[in-house]
Order: C-alpha cells, then structure tokens, then sequence
C-alpha cells in the first residue's frame, strides 16, 4: 500500500500536513467548482476530493479505479481557493495527488507512455515542438483533414480539437526588439511552447504594445515550456528541471520583468518559488525571478500605458481564464485594457469566471466534461449581443473558437492585446 505523500519526504502523522487538513468542510466551495455543478455529486468537489486524498493518506484507502477518476476529473481550474475562507491551497494539493498517481504508475499503459512522450520528449525542446507543428500545418491543409473533422466518434472528435496552425509561427530572437527614444524598461518575454504556434500573432502583437510603451523586449532562445503541463499532470520532477532553465535564461538576460500573454503559464512561473523551495541551487533565484512574472494585462495597466486612439466600433465580452482569475487573483487589468481601447462597448459575460473546459491536456483526456462545460460557455457568449469574446489565454481561445465555430457563430475570439494593438495601429 503506498500513501500520498504531501511533501518532499513521506508524512507519517497526518497532523503534520497543514494544507490537507485546512479544509473544514464547510462547502462554501460547491459553487464554485465546475464539475461539482454538472454532476452534483459530493466526490466530483473540493470537498469531496480532499476527504478521498485524506483516505488515503491515513491508509484508509489506496489510489485506486474506484478513487483515481475523481482525481483526474478535477480541471484544476482552482476557482475553489477563491471561495474558500479557510485558504486551503486545493491547487498544490491536487498536483500532490497528480504527481503520485504519476510516480505510482496507476494510470493506463498506453496513456502512461503517451504523456512520457510528450512531458520528456516533446516540450523540454522547442525545436521539436516547432517540426510538429509544421508537419501539423501540413496536414491540416491536405484535404483528408476536412474529412476527419467529420468522422463521427473519438477521432473526429480529436481531430477537431486541433487548433489551427494557418499562421506563422513567433520565434525566440538573438536580438532584443528597442523603441524609439529612451527604453524605460527591459523586459523578458515568455515566448512557450504552444502559443508561438497557434497564436503566433498574438505574440508579435504583444511584443508590439510594449515596444509601444517604451520597454526593451527581450526573448531568449534557450527559453522551453514554463512546465505547467508537466506539473499539472504529475510530472513534477520534469517540471522542476523545465523551470531550473528557465530560471537561469531570464536571470542571465537581466531584465525588469518577465512578461506572460498565457494565463497558465504566467500562474505556474509565478509559483517557481514554491516549485523549488528544497532546492539548494535554485532556491532563493526561484523567490526572486517568480517575483519579477507579470501577466501582460497585469503589466500595461501598471504603467502609464500610452493612450491607444484608434476607434474599433465594436462589442465584445471577456472571459475570465481560471489561472488569471483564481490562481494569480487578476481580474480588473484586462477589462481596464479593454476600456481604455476607444469604442470598445465592453459587455459583461454571464459567470464570466466560470471554466470553459480547456485546462491544458484536459480537453483531450476528459473530452465529455470537457465539452459540456464548453456548450455552457458558449451558450453563455450567445447571449450576449457582441462581435468579439476577449480572454488572456490561448486553451481558452481555443476551445471557445471551436465551440463558436460548431455552434455556428460568427463570434471572433481575440486576446486583450490583439484588440489593444489593433487599436495601436488604426
């Protein structure tokens, strides 16, 4: 019988771990939780999990077929830590849980090795990362693409998950990206491992608005993916090493800030301090550097933003992504943005903050919640009368694109700053 372990070595008292047991069961998180709502079933809540976690880590139970699933059904979208008075840090211990169902093999074989494949073999290395891609591109031009997205069942379901690579990809460069005049800032920017591909021009548009706002841009070439998916999925130890590279390329660049335009990666870098915390080496650079990551919305509105002038004309709503939301506490910045872009009506979204089913790996693993939580979304954006929905992250474009896009709208799905720069650039 193997227990979880909370901690970098085994807790044998249960008293000992303050975060499992600061969770008085008071339910205030029920209606917050995503899949607690669809199902209403007490084991698929905050609640619900960590009486499960505690089974288990008092030996009253073992990771199993009958507890696993309720674990890996969790979106980790953290909506629960708002709501939640005691200040239970529900993310780090869900991600404890991940990790030993990781470590302890329970997951299936195939799906084990398809993960082993993409945590150690495909996001520690841009360069491979881009050659899938390209060959992605490829294949979503051949006309055999349009014909699997209508294949009924799993694969056409898989395939029409796929973001589109129509466009070109953004580049980490050797050389920084100054304005006009006097730099008032150096900043360093995340370039990732997803959105240089499918959102390739978000990020051009982001290095754009702050060489508009007078900042130095740098992006460093042996940056990799922030390691969220990894951590996320258990994968801690890879993770670490991911954030250790990262760590020593922005520390190297000496910069300002390190700015983010993905909510997800932002929340996890934001976390490299806790991340490495029993790390003799990287420690006390991880507490530094994680305190220099700023959201993109979090940093312009900091500044005194340069005034964008051009008139847009046009209606748009924002969806709050969770790790913005609830795991970095930001919510007011990027509709200030939008606010500030001359006719933008911005309107309101019904429950707004509300997980649209994307998490990362989660649409592909848990393709049922997934999308119900994704045609509640979008049936939330129907009813409101606008012609943009606005996020911060690029799964949530994403899934809101292709849930648009089924439901047969015309609905465009833009980051905050792509609106910004347009504005820029009337």
């Amino acid at each position: 019988m193997q227990p979880l372990v909370f901690a970098d070595n085994l807790i044998k008292k249960p008293t000992e771990n303050e975060d499992l047991y600061k969770c008085v069961h008071c339910g205030l998180c029920l209606s917050s939780c995503p899949t607690y709502l669809v199902t209403g079933l007490e084991t698929e809540s905050p609640r619900g999990r960590i009486a499960l976690m505690k089974a288990v880590h008092e030996d009253r139970a073992v990771l199993s077929k009958q507890i696993i699933p309720h674990m890996e059904l969790c979106l980790q979208c953290r909506a629960c830590e708002v709501a939640c008075p005691s200040g239970v840090p529900f993310g780090r211990l869900m991600e404890a849980t991940r990790e030993q169902i990781y470590v302890q093999k329970k997951e299936p074989f195939l799906r084990r090795l398809i993960l082993k494949i993409v945590f150690h073999h495909a996001l520690p290395y841009p360069r491979r990362l881009y050659f899938i891609g390209r060959l992605l591109r490829i294949f979503q031009r051949l006309r055999i693409s349009q014909i699997m997205r209508k294949i009924p069942g799993k694969i056409g379901q898989l395939h029409a998950q796929l973001p589109s690579l129509n466009g070109d990809f953004f580049r980490p460069s050797k050389e920084s990206f100054r304005p006009k005049g006097q730099a008032k800032s150096r900043v360093g920017l995340l370039s990732g491992c997803v959105m240089p591909m499918t959102h390739g021009s978000t990020m051009e548009a982001v290095v754009r608005v702050l060489v508009r706002n007078k900042c130095e841009v740098v992006v460093p070439e042996a940056q990799v993916c922030c390691g969220a998916l990894n951590l996320h999925g258990g994968d801690k130890e890879q993770a670490k090493e991911m954030a250790r590279r990262n760590l020593k390329v922005f520390y190297e660049a000496n910069i300002d800030a390190i700015i983010v335009a993905s909510a997800g990666c932002g929340s996890t870098m934001k976390e490299y301090g806790d991340l490495l915390k029993n790390d003799s080496e990287y420690a006390e650079i991880a507490q530094v550097m994680s305190e220099k990551v700023k959201d993109i919305s979090e940093f312009l509105v900091e500044l005194p933003l340069d005034p964008p002038e051009g008139n847009l004309g046009i209606s748009v709503t924002y969806q709050d992504p969770c790790h913005l939301a609830h795991a970095q506490r930001i919510t007011d910045a990027p509709r200030k943005l939008l606010r500030s872009i001359p006719g933008v009506n911005l309107i309101e979204l019904n429950s707004a903050n509300t997980c649209c089913g994307a998490a990362g790996l989660y649409s592909t693993l848990q393709p049922k919640m997934s999308q119900e939580l994704q045609r509640k979304k979008v049936e939330s954006v129907l009813q409101v009368d606008c012609e943009v929905m606005a996020t911060g992250n690029p799964g949530c474009a994403i899934q809101l694109e292709n849930g648009l896009e089924s439901a047969g709208s015309t609905i465009q799905v833009k980051h905050v700053i792509d609106l910004l720069d347009q504005s820029y650039n009337v």
